[in-house]
């Protein structure tokens, strides 16, 4: 059996290491090949450019509209994160902190919600947005991505916040402090490291998030960066102009991959928040 174990444990760190160097590969190449002309790239794929062409990230930057996309994006998302904290930071340490009656079964009815894949809402949230003329507007993107981003991010919450020491309530509450001046000022700033997690993985979830930002918007000056990039390897059809479209390709990796590079301590200890028990 041991042995058996030592197989498998090498076996999935050269899976690993292959992953790793096939996506670091794959970066540089697409960081490349955005820096060539179109000749350079069919003629030699592998090579190195003769000359660099930054003129490509302007080019698809005023050209084909990805600028107002990525405004799009970093106006959708920013809010979108706000409000997502603003509704569930005092969610989840009500949920977690509060004896009421009917908290468990709340508890559990915003974890169940994170087993519905949100295909399956689609045609009644466009309905629903449509009728009260949401559809098409960034202010409805941002509504539902504040509805279905909560029950994960409660779920995140909930295991930081049932970890913190009741004590620090009960001092509080000897010295005055009501409910909500206690959560404010004691909770809150003890919560920080739960509320920074959950803003770092709703900011990577929804910046790359193509399906609802696709079906919720139709108009090329409401697109987020992802539909942006869609359209802009539809129109490489035509133009052929591929150069430019892996040139988008790295204007969209980039917030993202500094993001990883900056917080990536801040993400791996966020993946253990939700895994403390009542």
């Amino acid at each position: 059996m041991k042995i058996v174990g030592k197989i498998t444990s090498w076996l999935g760190k050269i899976f690993l290491y292959f992953w790793c160097i096939f996506s670091l590969f794959s970066l540089i190449w697409v960081a490349i090949s955005a820096l060539k002309t179109n000749r350079e790239l069919f003629g030699n794929p592998w090579g190195m450019a003769e000359k660099l062409q930054f003129s490509n990230f302007a080019k698809v930057w005023s050209s084909y509209n990805l600028s107002q996309n990525f405004y799009n994006s970093v106006v959708v998302v920013a809010f979108s994160v706000i409000f997502i904290l603003i509704i569930c930071t005092p969610a989840s340490y009500v949920l977690s902190r509060v004896n009421f009656r009917g908290r468990g079964f709340l508890s559990f009815l915003f974890t169940a919600g994170m087993g519905i894949p949100y295909q399956l809402l689609l045609i009644p949230l466009y309905f629903i947005m449509f009728r009260v003329g949401l559809t098409n507007t960034l202010g409805g993107l941002v509504i539902v991505y504040v509805a279905l981003s909560i029950p994960f991010t409660i779920f995140l919450m909930l295991g930081f916040f049932r970890t913190l020491p009741s004590v620090l309530e009960e001092a509080a509450l000897i010295d005055g402090c009501t409910p909500i001046q206690t959560f404010f000022r004691i909770m809150l700033p003890l919560g920080r490291p739960a509320v920074i997690t959950a803003s770092i993985f709703n900011f990577l979830s929804l910046w790359n998030e193509f399906l609802l930002a696709l079906v919720f918007t139709n108009d090329d000056w409401k697109f987020t960066l992802s539909v942006g990039l869609n359209a802009l390897q539809t129109s490489m059809q035509y133009t052929g102009d591929w150069v430019a479209l892996f040139a988008g390709i790295v204007v969209v990796i980039i917030p993202t991959l500094i993001v990883y590079l900056l917080l990536s301590r801040r993400i791996i200890e966020g993946l253990t928040l939700g895994a403390v028990k009542e």
